[in-house]
């Protein structure tokens, strides 16, 4: 029988890059569908991230996931976006198509296709806490499938607003901007509460959202974009509640299966994903 000894690659591109866990998670993947693929976690400095992107176009890399600090400036070296790239303005994850690299973002698609499996968005009113990178990611994806309202509580009323106006400008969500001035109670006819700060995130898991958590109720479905750890005090306070919670876990998880099925085609497991990274977490 032939043999074949060039696996196909992929990987990331951040800086750190030694605590990204995706590695073990998409490593597990391809070792449970047998698939000769390879993922790659390199640390790249900004000024080679160029070099970088050069230099897997020329090895063949199939694609490839870019994180802090690399997600807008990857655009400049790139062939194409897709849609909500070009809306979010930031690209995680890159397909080569014949000889061109393709931006996509899978953060917020990640995070809806979880969602789905407890609420589908359309038609739901969301709150959202913070207005960065993550929540940017989040909300469009969320707008781009059908939300009615979101409603985006943030410290920074400039960089709130610089959000509120793309959701409003680029999307059919009617959006608008809340301060976030001390506990923030959420109102009683929203379907959706999202965290999507850093806030509790390891090693700060004593971190506190500044939120009325008794304004929250059965009806609500509460995420957290937090994976380490996957049950955040926001999550058990939730549950205590009665409401329906979704960890960080499958919004990473999912980023990891969207971002397979572009490079490879193939629509691998989520549990062996979610298997891997609890291992790690729990370790």
């Amino acid at each position: 029988m032939e043999k074949n000894f060039l696996s196909t690659l992929t990987g990331s591109f951040a800086m750190p890059a030694a605590e990204n866990p995706t590695v073990a998670m998409v490593e597990a993947a391809y070792r449970h569908h047998g698939l000769d693929w390879r993922y790659i976690n390199c640390e790249v400095a900004p000024h080679f991230l160029g070099d970088a992107v050069r230099g897997a176009k020329a090895m063949g890399w199939a694609g490839f996931n870019c994180s802090i600090p690399h997600k807008v400036a990857v655009i400049e070296h790139l062939d194409e976006l897709g849609r909500s790239a070009e809306i979010i303005g930031a690209v995680n994850t890159i397909v080569r198509r014949g000889d061109a690299f393709i931006g996509e973002n899978t953060d917020g698609k990640g995070f809806v296709q979880a969602m789905r499996e407890v609420i589908d968005p359309r038609g739901k009113s969301v709150v959202i806490f913070g207005a960065g990178g993550a929540a940017r990611a989040v909300s469009v994806e969320l707008a781009l499938a059908g939300a009615s309202a979101i409603t985006v509580v943030n410290r920074s009323r400039d960089t709130g607003r610089t959000l509120v106006d793309l959701l409003n400008g680029k999307t059919g969500t009617s959006a608008e901007l809340r301060p976030w001035n001390g506990s923030v109670a959420v109102p009683r006819d929203t379907d959706i509460v999202i965290n999507a700060t850093s806030i509790g995130l390891y090693p700060n898991v004593d971190q506190r959202l500044d939120i009325d958590l008794d304004s929250l109720h059965p009806g609500m479905v509460v995420a957290d974009g937090i994976h380490n750890p996957p049950r955040t005090h926001l999550l058990r306070s939730a549950e205590a509640r009665g409401c329906r919670v979704l960890d960080g876990l499958g919004m990473l998880v999912n980023q990891g299966v969207i971002g397979i099925k572009y490079w490879t085609g193939v629509d691998v497991d989520a549990s062996v994903m979610r298997q891997a990274l609890k291992n790690l977490f729990q370790a």
